[in-house]
């Protein structure tokens, strides 16, 4: 019961950001897909699925999160910005936005997966007291750190063309 409504909440909030069904569905519908580096991770390493690990999860879905809100942020701007000047948009003009756009968060997407795995990994190999717990919690952060990036930038981007090339079908 708790779940869903959760959903709906994280749904409605993005809906009133973005203004648009189809921007949150998008960065709602990534979540998922940007976990399976912790469930691969989890998986390597031999853990099983604790309160600890959701934990980590939780945190990995969070920042999947705020990777697709910053995309689509990026994305809508960076059309924004196209669509003030007189032309119309058109197919090639919405695709040169899109990649205008989405190369615009890859510096600061590297940087902070960087930032996340320098902080987890000293976790992942340590040892002592709690250290059982706290390596449950960094694998799946440390396993999204790898696919949640590269989701947002490479498929993000192509959804996004895909479901807003009404705008720029007069091609």
């Amino acid at each position: 019961m708790v779940l869903p409504f959760t959903l709906l909440i994280i749904f409605i909030l993005l809906y009133v950001t973005f203004s648009k069904v189809k921007d949150a569905l998008l960065i709602m519908g990534t979540i998922p897909f940007s976990l399976i580096g912790g469930v691969w991770l989890l998986y390597l390493l031999g853990y099983n699925l604790s309160v600890a690990a959701a934990v980590g999860f939780i945190a990995l879905a969070g920042v999947a999160a705020e990777f697709g809100v910053i995309m689509v942020l990026y994305l809508n701007h960076a059309i924004e910005k196209r669509q003030q000047s007189d032309e119309a948009l058109t197919l090639p003009l919405l695709r040169e936005a899109i990649h205008e756009g989405a190369v615009l968060r890859v510096r600061p997407k590297v940087m902070t997966v960087a930032t996340i795995m320098v902080g987890l990994l000293p976790i992942m190999w340590g040892g002592g007291t709690g250290a059982e717990v706290m390596q449950r919690i960094a694998a799946p952060m440390v396993g999204g750190m790898v696919t949640a990036p590269l989701l947002s930038m490479l498929v993000i981007p192509a959804f996004y063309l895909l479901t807003h090339r009404k705008r720029g079908d007069s091609a």
